[in-house]
């Protein structure tokens, strides 16, 4: 009997009765057996240092979270031990509906019509159509991708950016840091949905900012090192831009006396644009399992190298 342990900071229990129910025959726990004791998986989100290393026999990381990174932090998981990470409809449902909610907000006015009301005021502003609007989304994965057809579908003319070129229905397609500039050239928002690599590390910067559309917004719900903070308060205090919408920070949560809790054109949520949902997600969990015992290739495979 195969023993999966269960080690998520939120909810263990509830994953335990879901992939219990999900995998008969298996072993569920929520606490690390005796040392020396084989557990065969492992179903982390930010497990503390050491605990991976702790287990004996183990052959499959399951990730509960898209982003993967504190599992790649040295010492953390073997190598030769595959990671999977998580690809969950739940999970990319959640991050389209938060998108289009920030995306539709600005394009609407709605931020402004709202500190208008606080202050009595009356005052129409001219509106513009989805479809004279451009949204660039960086990232073509599972979630940019979906994040790009709900846009589409809205009306929006979206174009897409990723390391390598990505065929999105509907979408221009840009691909490589050659074609980046080109990407945002005249965007009126940019969508940032990247994974955390050293190639995009900073990559929400003046430079990009400066070839946004004057007066556009910036949406960064990929991880908070792709922002250079200062230089998105200088953009936005210059007025190149007129909004952005952080859901994803370097601190989390930002300091007291961060800026971005302030600024009074800044929107900040707590890392909730794309929550995994236990109900959805240890199916997802319970089948990368199944996979694997068929000896079948598994779905969603890290590459360490390229970091994601």
């Amino acid at each position: 009997m195969n023993t999966l342990l269960v080690a998520t900071a939120e909810e263990p229990e509830v994953w335990a009765g879901l992939l219990a129910a999900a995998l008969p025959g298996h072993r569920i726990l929520t606490t690390p057996p005796p040392r020396g004791t084989p557990v065969a998986y492992v179903a982390v989100g930010k497990p503390p240092p050491g605990l991976i290393a702790s287990l004996t026999g183990l052959e499959v990381v399951l990730s509960v979270n898209a982003g993967i990174e504190p599992l790649l932090a040295p010492g953390m998981v073997a190598d030769g031990i595959p990671i999977v990470r998580m690809v969950d409809p739940g999970l990319t449902e959640g991050m389209v509906e938060w998108v289009l909610a920030q995306v539709l907000a600005w394009h609407r006015n709605l931020s402004v019509y709202e500190a208008n009301q606080a202050d009595g005021l009356w005052t129409p502003i001219p509106e513009r159509l989805a479809r004279e609007r451009t949204v660039t989304v960086l990232g073509a994965g599972a979630l940019g991708a979906a994040v790009a057809g709900a846009l589409i579908a809205v009306g929006f003319k979206v174009r897409i950016w990723s390391r390598t070129f990505r065929d999105i229905p509907g979408a221009v397609a840009f691909a490589g840091v050659g074609q980046l500039g080109e990407a945002a050239s005249g965007a009126d928002v940019v969508v940032c949905l990247l994974p955390l690599t050293p190639a995009t590390e900073g990559i929400l910067n003046a430079g990009l900012f400066e070839r946004m559309a004057p007066g556009a917004f910036v949406i960064n719900a990929g991880r908070g090192g792709h922002l250079i903070d200062d230089e998105l308060i200088a953009a936005l205090d210059g007025g190149q831009l007129s909004g952005a919408a952080l859901d994803v920070f370097r601190q989390e949560p930002p300091p007291s006396d961060h800026p971005f809790w302030t600024h009074p054109r800044v929107r900040v949520s707590p890392h909730v644009a794309a929550q995994t949902h236990a109900r959805t997600a240890a199916a997802v969990l319970a089948e990368t399992v199944q996979r694997w015992e068929r000896g079948e290739p598994l779905e969603n495979l890290v590459d360490r190298l390229r970091g994601y």
